[in-house]
């Protein structure tokens, strides 16, 4: 079983309800680029992903007593679909345990399948040892996401498709990367056939497990993982697809959130399809591994894997988009308080193009500006620092501040001398109900809240940034209601871009 994926993937039962999807030019990336990039398009299958392939392939080499007593699954929704289009098929029942925090298009196309959705836990990990239960107790075949050798050898098909589409010049393969199904079935095909193809697996930069592991010759397990991505948002990668990767994975790559927002733009651009952020990492990585090294005139292919995405949601990548094709800046800027210094201010900007500007008086003698700027690349960004920090203005480059771009720029003369012993901390809190009363349930109601901003991104949770007056004495007990909280958090005490404008 270890070393057939060549004739499992040749084998692979995928076509009853899969179709074989375009690999199609990106004509306007790859010019900017300066390499050929192709996009398998799986966004075009039935569900609007991949996962259909793998789901099916298992399903329908199950023995018939198996498929009648029923299947489940664990999944944050492309899977999820994937099962529940095959019980249609097949005829049988499907139950599907699915994270709280599944965005609710998601959900809807599950249930409209007629699975039978249970929503679990606000991780895949929580959804999947739901899942495990309900398979013991109720007999039911479990459909792993990523971690069995039918469902690699399923996705794999689309590695075959790839080499029979372009057979011959490819360079690199960038894959999307969370448990690793994908990209094991992918690598144990083309490696087969053409070693000399680079594979590229891609993952965010706060659900990195894969790369983790990789690179501790062990299987990681995160504590915590970003849910923008929410297809790939994995703590852990599989046994079968680590021991895959681990001989077949050329190298891998990180993007982070505004990345994958540029992606989503930059396909949008090409083809006019808005692909789910887990859909476009693949082609984020691209971008990024062309960059890194300096690549001229390869041919890419990056494997578009999903759309199914809230509408709500593109508010958050539209805005975040610019900053991550780094064409805004974001400065913070002190300039003397007298009359005249902005006027200085814009004309030392020359004719840069202002997004966004932001200021209230701070003192008698200095102004702190927050200001947006359009540029082309970050080097455009460190020469307009350099032009500003020489004509005698503090200028802070804030461009890759997450406080600054998702709360400060909302908020800034928001100045408090009288907040003493104030910490700013910021969380991150699951889109569901009561999820902020647990916050505000287990902070000690002598610790005044000085300072609360929130705002609906439309993604999957909640980034929520809170002032907290603590004294100095009871930080011990400040820590252990950190602890108890159990979401994820950052201090932001000593932000720059805090001490700057709020203190």
């Amino acid at each position: 079983m270890r070393n057939d994926y060549l004739e499992r993937v040749l084998k692979a039962r995928v076509y009853d309800v899969a179709v074989e999807s375009p690999l199609e030019p990106a004509a306007a990336l790859s010019r900017r680029l300066r390499n050929r990039l192709l996009i398998k398009r799986e966004d075009l299958q039935a569900i609007f992903s991949f996962k259909l392939r793998g789901a099916y392939n298992k399903m329908a080499g199950l023995p018939a007593a198996r498929l009648a007593r029923g299947v489940i699954a664990a999944s944050a929704g492309n899977h999820a679909q994937g099962v529940a289009l095959a019980a249609q098929r097949l005829g049988c029942r499907a139950v599907i345990v699915m994270p709280v925090t599944t965005p609710r298009i998601k959900v809807d196309a599950v249930k409209a399948r007629g699975a039978e959705v249970r929503l679990h836990g606000d991780s895949y990990s929580e959804a999947y040892t739901e899942a495990m239960r309900i398979k013991r107790s109720r007999g039911l075949t479990f459909v792993h996401p990523y971690d069995d050798p039918d469902v690699i050898a399923g996705q794999g098909t689309i590695g075959m498709e790839i080499l029979r589409q372009h057979p011959r010049g490819i360079d690199a393969i960038f894959v999307p990367v969370g448990g690793g199904g994908l990209i094991s079935g992918i690598a144990a095909y083309v490696k087969k056939i053409d070693p000399k193809i680079k594979i590229v697996g891609v993952e965010p930069v706060d659900a990195n497990a894969m790369f983790e592991s990789l690179k501790k010759g062990r299987r990681v397990k995160l504590a915590h993982v970003g849910l923008f991505a929410d297809g790939v948002a994995v703590k852990e990668v599989g046994k079968e697809t680590f021991r895959l990767c681990r001989d077949l994975v050329d190298e891998m790559v990180l993007a982070d959130t505004d990345e994958m927002c540029a992606a989503i733009k930059d396909v949008f651009e090409d083809t006019r399809a808005v692909l789910e952020p887990a859909g476009a990492l693949a082609i984020a990585g691209a971008k990024t591994w062309v960059e890194k090294h300096a690549a001229r005139n390869k041919t890419l292919v990056a494997i578009a894997t999903g759309a199914n995405t809230n509408f709500e949601r593109l508010r958050f990548v539209a805005e975040e988009a610019e900053l991550g094709e780094h064409r805004e800046a974001v400065l913070a800027v002190t300039i003397p308080e007298r009359p005249g210094s902005f006027k200085k201010f814009c004309a030392t900007l020359g004719a840069a193009n202002i997004t966004e500007f932001n200021y209230r008086i701070a003192d008698s003698r200095d102004a702190h500006i927050f200001v947006g700027v359009e540029v082309r690349a970050r080097t455009e960004t460190a020469r307009i620092v350099s032009n500003l920090r020489r004509h005698g203005l503090v200028t802070l480059d804030l461009s890759d501040n997450e406080m600054a771009k998702l709360h400060l720029r909302h908020m800034v003369g928001g100045r408090a001398p009288f907040a003493q012993n104030e910490l700013l901390y910021r969380f991150e809190f699951p889109e569901r109900p009561g999820a902020l009363m647990k916050f505000l349930d287990n902070l000690r109601s002598d610790w005044n809240i000085s300072l609360f901003h929130y705002r609906n991104h439309g993604a999957d949770y909640g980034r929520v940034l809170v002032g907290i007056q603590v004294p100095k004495a009871e930080m011990p007990q400040f820590r252990g209601f950190l602890r108890k909280l159990g979401y994820p958090y950052a201090d932001e005490s000593a932000n720059p871009a805090y001490r700057l404008f709020l203190v």
